[in-house]
């Protein structure tokens, strides 16, 4: 499942500079194949962050209020993508990546939840680190004796 859509990386950038951007045999028409690889690879690095906790990709025919903010953060990632291919880049840019790249950190740590319910939580999380039993009977500091 897709978040965004080719079309979505030209109506953010507009035709003139996706055309900069994107049309590396000056046809006039930007490349699919180069907007398929940034799309792809935006989608991938999204999904990569999401799969520390959630099943990946989300569904987003079901959890439709995720649409927006999964669609402007792969937006995000592509944008820069696509501007590092002709340097150079943007502050702006460079800070909404970086803010990005933050949102989905703080997700995949689990400091921050989708604004979502019922997304299924990865089954690929790893083993969980538990302790059990009674608690020390010696402290640290009767232990410096030793």
């Amino acid at each position: 499942m897709s978040y965004i859509t080719n079309q979505r990386i030209q109506d953010r950038l507009g035709l003139a500079t996706l055309l900069q951007l994107a049309d590396d045999d000056s046809d006039g028409q930007a490349d699919t194949a180069v907007l398929d690889e940034v799309r792809n690879a935006a989608e991938g690095e999204v999904n990569s962050y999401l799969a520390r906790r959630y099943e990946t990709p989300i569904n987003l025919t079901i959890h439709t209020e995720l649409v927006g903010i999964l669609a402007s953060i792969t937006l995000d990632l592509a944008e820069y993508r696509l501007r590092l291919r002709r340097p150079p880049v943007a502050s702006d840019v460079s800070e909404r990546l970086r803010h990005a790249l933050t949102w989905l950190s703080r997700v995949a740590d689990g400091t921050l939840e989708l604004p979502s319910t019922g997304v299924a939580l990865s089954s690929h999380r790893g083993s969980q680190a538990a302790t059990l039993g009674d608690m020390r009977t010696l402290s640290h500091d009767e232990l410096s004796n030793f």
